[in-house]
């Protein structure tokens, strides 16, 4: 997926500045993740995905959300270490469970993958999320404008709800129609 998008700015004959990577950040956003979670607005919930799913479609707040502190870190230390606990958890944002935009009913923020990844091989067991991740590098690489197709539309209030929550940054969101050429001899 990279090495294609690379290829297609070579084919526009655009030359980067500079490339980074989500996973250049990976530490960092674990300690954002820890912050969200010590300032008791994420929790680390075991429901199960199908029951999780059921639930925020329905607007019914988990029976983790309310747990301590104390315990969403002792479950996200084990997250990290990709522990067979850490391994049913998932860390979610505590927002709003019968907001009407559902993106922003608990979405997960981080979660566990056994796989290695492509980059970092098996240093990291838990991994931030889209939602969580874009957001926090957005603001740190000092991005003024964040160019979004109109299929993220719904989620442009969580962007915004990760950089205010965490006292970032916060760039502006300018949203885009994507269009496709189909037939086109270019």
């Amino acid at each position: 997926f990279g090495k294609n998008i690379l290829k297609e700015l070579e084919t526009l004959e655009i030359k980067p500045d500079q490339i980074t990577y989500t996973s250049d950040y990976f530490d960092q956003l674990i300690k954002y993740c820890e912050q969200l979670l010590r300032e008791g607005n994420g929790y680390v919930d075991k429901t199960p995905v199908l029951e999780m799913r059921e639930e925020r479609d329905k607007g019914v707040e988990s029976k983790y959300r309310s747990q301590s502190v104390d315990e969403n870190i002792r479950l996200f230390e084990e997250m990290k270490k990709g522990s067979d606990e850490g391994q049913l958890c998932v860390v979610r944002a505590k927002i709003d469970m019968q907001a009407l935009n559902k993106v922003l009913r608990d979405p997960a923020m981080f979660r566990c993958v056994s796989v290695p990844h492509h980059r970092t091989g098996s240093t990291y067991k838990a991994y931030p999320l889209y939602d969580f991740a874009v957001p926090i590098v957005d603001s740190l690489e000092g991005i003024t404008h964040a160019l979004r197709s109109s299929e993220y539309h719904d989620r442009n209030p969580l962007y915004n709800w990760v950089v205010d929550i965490l006292k970032l940054r916060r760039p502006i969101i300018n949203d885009f129609s994507r269009i496709n050429f189909g037939f086109v001899l270019l």
